[in-house]
């Protein structure tokens, strides 16, 4: 099963909101129909919105997770949720890293308040598209690495892959691939095994002409 059109990577790159560095204290003063995500100071825009096979994709995941985790201590977020990744201790409007991860799971609650997370989630996916995923392969998996993120899965709707990242002592080790049909993946929660099958069942192919 297909769910999108289109394989490509990198075309559309997502535009830079100006050439200035920016922080989080900038971030919150922009109008709320202005979404961005923040790497390094560079403030991306972030895409139109997704295809309904895209957000059916994501809530069918989202509502697997939860489920696992209804009576454990982590928390599961879906987009918008802002996660902000600071260098070291800086004040928060000091921050220079602020991304909208698809789904984001944090087991440590001292990181959570009313504007999101602050420090690296446990596990981050994210849903790949046509205009995210050079961003996502490239500068998310980049910054994920640096701020330690246990697990960041990339999911491929297209190709019916997952592609895993795992933390290691020195940085993300070999990328572990798999399919999506058929079988089921253990996640860095020991709680969660997302079955793929069921996952998939509740996303529409997309139409002709789509």
């Amino acid at each position: 099963m297909s769910l999108t059109s289109s394989t490509a990577t990198g075309d559309m790159p997502l535009p830079l909101r100006d050439p200035d560095p920016h922080t989080y204290g900038d971030y919150r003063g922009w109008p709320d129909d202005e979404r961005f995500e923040l790497i390094d100071g560079a403030a991306y825009a972030m895409a139109p919105a997704p295809t309904r096979q895209h957000q059916r994709l994501v809530g069918e995941l989202f509502r697997v997770i939860a489920d696992a985790l209804e009576d454990g201590d982590c928390e599961v977020n879906v987009a918008p949720f802002d996660v902000r990744l600071p260098d070291a201790d800086e004040a928060d409007d000091r921050i220079a890293s602020v991304v909208q991860p698809d789904i984001s799971v944090v087991c440590d609650p001292g990181k959570l308040d009313d504007k999101g997370c602050r420090g690296a989630p446990d596990w981050i996916v994210e849903v790949l598209s046509p205009r995210t995923a050079g961003h996502d392969q490239v500068r998310k998996l980049a910054l994920y690495e640096r701020h330690r993120v246990r697990e960041y899965w990339l999911v491929h709707p297209v190709d019916l892959v997952v592609t895993i990242y795992r933390l290691e002592r020195d940085g993300y080790g070999r990328p572990t691939v798999q399919e999506l049909t058929g079988q089921s993946v253990s996640s860095a929660c020991p709680a969660v095994e997302v079955d793929w099958a069921a996952v998939l069942d509740g996303v529409p192919p997309v139409a002709d002409g789509a």
